[in-house]
């Protein structure tokens, strides 16, 4: 993950980096198609997805910081950076929309 500071003139202030593991929805949902004589496709579908069903807000910190030359950060305040990032904290099987047209 890599995250970059700019100062109120849009300057490259620092850029920083780091290995963060993130939650992340995956999964199978049951689908299934089967014929109809009551749809204009002759096919009835019913199709499921894994999607986030809740977000949670986490902090991580960076701890690879550089300045705009590429030269490495060393003192304290500015050698790390914490980030807030949004990731999945509960996954469901949601109907899909009919994305066959």
């Amino acid at each position: 993950m890599q995250e970059e500071e700019y100062d109120d003139m849009g300057s490259l202030v620092r850029s920083c980096s780091g290995e963060v593991m993130v939650n992340k929805c995956e999964g199978i949902c049951n689908s299934q198609v089967q014929p109809s004589v009551i749809t204009p496709t002759g096919f009835l579908k019913e199709c499921f997805c894994c999607k986030e069903n809740y977000l949670r807000e986490r902090l991580v910190t960076l701890s690879h910081c550089y300045d705009p030359d590429g030269l490495r950060l060393e003192d304290e305040e500015r050698a790390i950076m914490e980030i807030r990032l949004r990731e999945p904290a509960e996954c469901k099987c949601y109907k899909c929309g009919d994305y066959s047209r």
